[in-house]
């Protein structure tokens, strides 16, 4: 009798647990990433010749809550086009009953990796712009992340910014125009009745009610160190913009401090201001009370004393870049003359060349 080794045995059990796509045009490369409802491959469309990505459901039935949050969160993302979210390709279910959905293979690294690799805080800055401007998309096409982070923060090989992992994002638009989401009660995978290129005989998937869209209220939703008070909380119904808001000041957070947020000694976040934490400056002292403002005002534990939307920190973020004057900071007139010396130090320079000049020529010409 010949013993598999160890190596072979796992292998087997790899290519066991794969999802089978030989009745598709995908051929499955390697995976990617694994997460609560579903895998990550890295694959190849034979018709277009091209690799992608492709996420498979972990659970092989279609009629499950999971099953549909992924059909939604495939959904969600192929509404949002936007440079800063990556487009869905295709959706579709395999033989075993498992739901996938292919999308553009992102070549890069995470935001924190990005970070450790650049310690200029100007060049972190544009990043963390570039995804306020996607996070600031989707919430004007009524979309809220709620599990905004590092890790699901994208830089590619060419320096763009994509924010992925929609899979608990929350509708807060009733509009079912075709601007935001949902053009019917059902959503219909590939060989459905409304399918125009198959013959019908296909599975339907009912969309979400709104009952059955929102999460139950207790329940938490998002990552620690990164989800706002209320998520931490479960105050479900209270979660908008906002939310999104405070975990972006979170990462802006861990941006300027080269660190998370820390939680308190318990592990949760008081209902009032955020966290007992050390301020960014004390962690960074070289990053500008400007920034830290902007980062404070947008992790506040009070809602309402947060920049209403995305939009605008992204907005205050453009400043920063630029060194204009912010919303969140009052400077005091040696801190604005500071600053402008700063911006406009080549102008200083042949301001006070050109005096020197004067100076000297005229203390030339006198002898």
């Amino acid at each position: 009798m010949n013993w598999l080794s160890d190596k072979s045995l796992k292998h087997l059990l790899s290519v066991a647990n794969d999802p089978d796509f030989g009745a598709t045009k995908y051929r499955l490369l390697e995976e990617i990433s694994h997460g609560g409802m579903g895998t990550v491959y890295r694959a190849v469309d034979t018709e277009l010749d091209r690799q992608i990505a492709i996420k498979v459901l972990s659970t092989p039935e279609a009629n499950t809550d999971i099953a549909r949050r992924m059909l939604r969160e495939a959904q969600i993302i192929a509404r949002l086009e936007h440079p800063g979210i990556v487009p869905v390709h295709d959706v579709g279910l395999l033989a075993d009953g498992r739901v996938f959905y292919a999308m553009k293979l992102v070549r890069g690294g995470r935001l924190d990796e990005y970070a450790a690799r650049n310690p200029a805080i100007r060049d972190r800055l544009r990043k963390f712009q570039a995804a306020c401007e996607a996070v600031a998309f989707a919430h004007a096409h009524g979309v809220v992340h709620r599990d905004l982070k590092p890790q699901n923060i994208m830089i590619g090989s060419f320096g763009e910014v994509l924010v992925l992992d929609w899979g608990v994002a929350k509708i807060i638009s009733t509009d079912r125009s075709p601007a935001v989401l949902l053009e019917a009660d059902t959503l219909l995978l590939p060989g459905g009745d409304d399918d125009p290129n198959t013959g019908g005989n296909g599975d339907a998937v009912e969309a979400l009610s709104p009952e059955e869209e929102e999460t139950a209220q207790g329940t938490i939703i998002g990552t620690p160190h990164y989800m706002s008070p209320e998520q931490a909380r479960g105050e479900v119904a209270q979660l908008d913009q906002r939310s999104d808001v405070y975990s972006l000041g979170a990462i802006l957070y861990f941006l300027l401090a080269n660190k998370s947020p820390d939680l308190n000694d318990d592990g949760h976040l008081p209902p009032g201001e955020p966290l007992s934490m050390q301020r960014p400056r004390e962690l960074n002292p070289k990053i500008s009370k400007r920034a830290e403002a902007v980062c404070l005002k947008a992790m506040s534990g009070v809602r309402a004393q947060r920049y209403p939307s995305a939009a605008e920190l992204a907005t205050e973020i453009a400043n920063l870049i630029d060194d204009e004057p912010v919303s969140a900071y009052r400077e005091n007139a040696f801190e604005r003359t500071g600053r402008w010396l700063g911006k406009n130090r080549f102008l200083v320079f042949l301001v006070l060349a050109y005096l020197l000049m004067r100076i000297f020529f005229i203390l030339t010409a006198r002898r």
